[in-house]
């Protein structure tokens, strides 16, 4: 089993920074792209940045220059630094990974933390 446990989720306010961090386990043989989603009430899921395991990055247009997406290969681990924090970027962020385990190539996604941004 595959597991993708995301942390770092909360309330802020806006100009705030909070910090996603998000660790796969399991039966891992390699780990391809990492990303974080995000979904907003009553809107649809949407990327907002990903990294390959080269260190290729790419991000939606709504954070760019304000997130920051980093993974560490070795705990099998991605980050999202989320700076200039705006209530527009109030959702459930979630940890995607595209990985090969013991069953095949396959997409993981983990369970979802909420973050608020709000006065």
């Amino acid at each position: 089993q595959v597991q993708l446990v995301e942390s770092g989720g909360g309330l802020v306010q806006p100009g705030g920074a909070l910090r996603l961090s998000c660790a796969a386990s399991g039966s891992i043989r390699s780990i391809y792209t990492m990303g974080w989603y995000r979904q907003a009430p009553g809107k649809q899921r949407e990327l907002g940045a990903a990294i390959t395991s080269g260190g290729s990055t790419n991000y939606a247009d709504s954070v760019k220059g304000r997130f920051t997406i980093s993974r560490d290969n070795a705990k099998k681990s991605v980050y999202l630094q989320m700076n200039s924090l705006k209530p527009e970027d109030t959702a459930v962020y979630y940890c995607t990974a595209d990985l090969s385990s013991t069953t095949g190539w396959s997409t993981h996604w983990g369970q979802g933390t909420q973050v608020t941004v709000s006065s």
